[in-house]
């Protein structure tokens, strides 16, 4: 299908990413976004609306007249805004309220893994202090502790503190203790339509908020893509012993995923292990991957939706770099510092091979201020790792924002080659 009206569903810098990747479709007549953020505002019509609801979103689709609904975050997944589209006879790109329990809850995601047979950590489901108490005896240090619910990409601790890990347990009742997995992480993204799976180039996020994988954990300070480190076989090998097998255990259950299926693995010593799953593209990552993209990404979102693609045949993508780097607010992943201003080039316009992607920002006026953690994301592509690392933070460099920070080591060390190749899975 071509001449797509499509509505972008979310606020944050994934949304504003897919919208840029999904406007770029010459198959696409129009790109609404709901609701949007200062970035996105600039480019497309905007609507203001509880994106957690299923009845706004289906709505609005309506109204406007969308051939596809795209949703961006996973809060309104795991609330069903997916089913209640779907309700109205629009097409929408996500799963199932019941099959974005995947992300919506670890424990699910660790019952299906197990019985897909896919490889993962060890791991216990607690309830109580006393149960997280065991399993963090029987597991050993580093203690892995995950909020077992949604938690923004922060619900994880990851300490050789015995104290600190039944702390975080405590503050968020239900959680996995898992074992600690050893290696590089790698992210990949696997669009599907519940049959068929279409993997995304793999890409490598920045958790911790400080230089060097210091600090608390965030939901992502850059990404970059591809990997020089990994094997060739990568995308091969999780996609026969992760992801078909995911996938066919969703539809045993009766309930197919069809959507985005975001695999975090480690490459450990004793091979590949899946950290977690999500139910939608992962942030910042999906900043690094898109703009390397060549395949029409609204039509290849569309089949996925309507169940059509086997049509589509495998992604192509540009033979570059890319980088991005986030810059957040003051005091982040804590209680960021609001209100900040920003100033600089590219708030709005791409120049040559730079971007900005707009996350956590708002307007005062005329005035762009920092509204959220993560605040924006400069995004480069170039022909090497170097020159895209080097283009992303020359960027930054020409920003005013001076409540906001970021980390100077993103990709550091896979563009000196110091990250040893994977050899084995």
């Amino acid at each position: 299908m071509t001449d797509l009206t499509v509505l972008v569903v979310g606020s944050g810098g994934r949304e504003h990413a897919l919208a840029l990747a999904i406007a770029a479709d010459p198959g696409v007549a129009a790109v609404h976004v709901a609701p949007g953020n200062p970035g996105t505002w600039h480019s497309w019509p905007h609507h203001a609306i509880d994106a957690t609801s299923g009845e706004a979103v289906a709505a609005l689709a309506t109204d406007i007249g969308a051939d596809l609904v795209v949703i961006g975050p996973e809060a309104p997944l795991v609330a069903g805004v997916a089913d209640a589209v779907r309700a109205a006879g629009i097409a929408c790109f996500g799963p199932s309220g019941e099959a974005a329990q995947l992300e919506g809850s670890k424990q699910f995601a660790k019952d299906v893994m197990n019985a897909a047979g896919v490889p993962t950590a060890a791991s216990f489901f607690c309830r109580t202090p006393d149960e997280v108490a065991a399993a963090l005896d029987e597991l050993g240090a580093p203690y892995v502790v995950k909020q077992d619910g949604l938690a923004a990409g922060k619900g994880v601790v990851v300490t050789t503190d015995r104290d600190e890990a039944l702390a975080h347990a405590a503050a968020c009742g239900d959680v996995v203790v898992e074992e600690y997995l050893d290696g590089p992480e790698v992210s990949l993204f696997v669009i599907t339509d519940g049959t068929v799976g279409l993997p995304l180039q793999p890409a490598q996020d920045f958790k911790r908020v400080g230089d060097g994988d210091s600090g608390p954990n965030t939901g992502g300070m850059g990404a970059y893509t591809p990997l020089p480190w990994a094997p060739d076989c990568l995308v091969d090998a999780v996609m026969e012993r992760v992801v078909m097998p995911t996938l066919e255990e969703m539809t045993r259950r009766g309930t197919p995923f069809a959507g985005l299926l975001y695999v975090g693995l480690a490459l450990t010593s004793r091979g590949m292990r899946v950290v977690e799953y999500n139910a939608r593209f992962g942030d910042p990552e999906t900043q690094a991957i898109l703009p390397l993209l060549e395949s029409p990404l609204g039509q290849v979102l569309n089949a996925a939706a309507t169940g059509t693609l086997a049509e589509i045949g495998p992604l192509s993508w540009r033979d570059e770099s890319a980088v991005i780097v986030v810059a957040a607010a003051e005091n982040y992943p804590g209680t960021p510092r609001m209100g900040g201003s920003i100033e600089g080039p590219r708030l709005y316009e791409s120049a040559d091979n730079v971007h900005i992607v707009h996350a956590g920002t708002a307007l005062d006026g005329d005035t762009l201020i920092a509204a959220g953690g993560r605040v924006l994301g400069v995004v480069a592509t170039a022909p090497t790792l170097t020159d895209a690392r080097d283009d992303a933070y020359a960027a930054l460099a020409e920003l005013d924002f001076p409540t906001g920070f970021w980390r100077t080591d993103i990709a550091a060390k896979a563009a000196a080659g110091l990250i040893p190749p994977v050899t084995s899975l």
